[in-house]
Formats: C-alpha cells, structure tokens, sequence
C-alpha cells in the first residue's frame, strides 16, 4: 500500500471524506487516498452556504484528469461556509487535502453521527483492503 497520511485527529467515511470536529461545527475534505487516486483535480463542485445536507447525500462534485466523483456528506447538517479559494486552484485538494484543500464547514446538530465514521486506524486498514489486489 501506498504511503498516505491520516492525521489521527480526523475521522473518516467509507466515501474518502475525512471530517474535523470543533464543537458542533465540522470540517470535510476528501482523504489523501481519495485525491492520489483521483490524479490531478481540475475543478471543485461545492455547496451553497446554507444548504442543508443530510449524512450520506451528495453534495458536491470533484473532476480530476481521470474521473469524476461525487463528494458525500459524512455527516448531516447546514453548510455555513465552503472554501472559495478552490474555484480558482482546485490544485489545493492534491497539494494540501486536510488544510488548504478543506471544501465545506458545517454546522452539525447530531455529533453522534461524527462518532459513526472511522478512525483513523479503522480507515488505514479499511483502504489496505480496497488497495490490495489480492
């Protein structure tokens, strides 16, 4: 397996978003594995400020060189802001996806659902098992 950073802070869905809890606010991003695997991403798809997004739906998009994927919501709640900067430098996701390359905060009523998604133990093993071949 590659050699991909999961900060032990963060937690993690089974779509490659991470999430960062600070207090019933989060933040989401897609995973260092997500964005290896994607390549080089060309444009960024994000939410409008105040959407309310439940865990699971889509709600935005990413394109890189090779594909398209949607980005899930790992939790629900209302979008209070998204990260402007990556209309214009995507670049950011790849370069920096748990600082620079974060996509929206959210304010999130049921933290229980933050405490559904994996560690970051659970996640490593979790991306070994879809990164073997075997």
């Amino acid at each position: 397996m590659a050699d991909y950073e999961f900060p032990q802070d963060l937690r993690y869905s089974r779509d490659d978003e991470w999430v960062r809890l600070e207090g019933s606010r989060v933040t989401i991003g897609i995973s260092d594995y997500a964005q290896n695997q994607l390549g080089d991403i060309v444009f960024a798809e994000l939410p409008e400020t105040g959407m309310n997004v439940a865990q699971g739906e889509a709600f935005g998009v990413v394109e890189s060189v090779k594909a398209v994927s949607e980005l899930c919501a790992p939790v629900g709640g209302k979008v209070i802001a998204v990260n402007e900067s990556l209309a214009d430098s995507p670049e950011q996701i790849n370069a920096s996806p748990y600082a620079d390359g974060w996509m929206a905060v959210m304010e999130c009523p049921d933290v229980g659902e933050f405490a559904e998604l994996l560690d970051a133990d659970a996640y490593r093993a979790y991306v070994a098992e879809r990164d073997d071949p075997a």
